[in-house]
């Protein structure tokens, strides 16, 4: 009996200790890691965020750029970082990549960060600058079909979402494209305005400012229907590629024993953020839908496109690092 009860005193103890985190926290800024430079959709959608959270709360949130190794060395700080909601990794639909890219990753990928949300859903594009002499999709993949890996890409380096989306853009369209990686996504963006390479796959929001600018067009994006900012813009099955809807999204993961109550303190905060009306602006705004996933939404989609990228990585010639 005695044991119950201090099973019972320390269980109540741990709920309440939880709970007390919950309604103090955010009691510090709260860092946020973006594991890749500046630049990107990932970066883009998560400095907005993080502005948004730090106006609801009254709290710094602050965003940290720790690019490498295709965002794993960023990740891992936040895998050894105290799991008190005070240090979140961002990051998009690469995260599911990551088994597929690696033999070996330096975390449990499954386990080692939790799912927090997801918010900010944006097609993927190709991307080509604005006098290219490319004027549709058609006309693309007919000259890579014309002269195989002649035709060039740019992405913000091997094994990113990008990348595999442009391989199986290749494997849709029957057409092999020549593939050139850069040290980020807006390093791919600058050399695609350049001429360096002559398309880049990208997710809207980290390559609208140059359409709206008019250095860049878009030829095609993903999803079901175009996009109400650039409606003469085709999707890709309107473009001939059928099955090809792949919609990015940006999300936030904690580290593993990050309390619960934490946990659904932020996923009520993005919850809150994407139904105001600025940040409904800003999706709609980078050509993306506003909107969020809670946490078991969130895992459910990151196990079905970790699965789903394992069969895309089994017909390519990419080999796991």
């Amino acid at each position: 009996m005695k044991t119950s009860l201090r099973l019972a005193f320390a269980a109540a103890a741990f709920a309440l200790c939880s709970l007390a985190q919950a309604q103090a926290w955010p009691a510090k800024p709260v860092r946020i890691i973006v594991p890749y430079p500046p630049g990107g959709s990932v970066d883009v959608v998560t400095r907005k965020m993080a502005s948004k959270l730090q106006e609801q709360t009254g709290q710094t949130f602050f965003v940290e750029n720790k690019a490498g190794a295709t965002g794993t060395i960023g990740l891992s700080q936040v895998v050894q970082s105290a799991a008190d909601g005070y240090t979140l990794a961002a990051n998009d639909t690469t995260y599911a990549l990551l088994p597929h890219i690696f033999k070996k990753l330096p975390f449990d990928h499954a386990h080692d960060l939790l799912p927090v949300g997801a918010f900010v859903f944006a097609p993927m594009s190709v991307v080509v600058k604005a006098d290219s002499k490319f004027r549709t999709l058609g006309d693309l993949v007919n000259a890579a079909k014309a002269e195989p890996n002649r035709i060039t890409y740019g992405t913000g380096g091997a094994g990113t979402t990008p990348h595999f989306v442009s391989e199986a853009l290749g494997i849709a369209a029957g057409a092999n494209f020549m593939h050139i990686p850069f040290k980020g996504a807006g390093e791919a963006t600058l050399g695609m305005l350049s001429g360096t390479v002559d398309f880049q796959v990208a997710s809207t929001p980290g390559v609208m400012g140059q359409v709206k600018g008019g250095k860049a067009r878009l030829l095609g994006v993903s999803g079901s229907r175009r996009l109400a900012a650039l409606p003469d813009v085709p999707t890709f099955s309107e473009a001939g590629l059928k099955n090809f809807g792949l919609i990015n999204f940006t999300g936030l993961w904690a580290p593993k024993g990050t309390p619960q109550a934490v946990i659904d303190r932020l996923q009520k905060e993005i919850a809150t953020a994407m139904a105001s009306a600025d940040m409904k602006a800003f999706a709609e705004g980078i050509a993306s839908e506003p909107g969020h996933w809670d946490s078991a939404a969130f895992a459910k989609d990151l196990a079905e496109r970790t699965a789903h990228w394992g069969r895309v990585a089994a017909n390519t010639a990419f080999e796991r690092q």
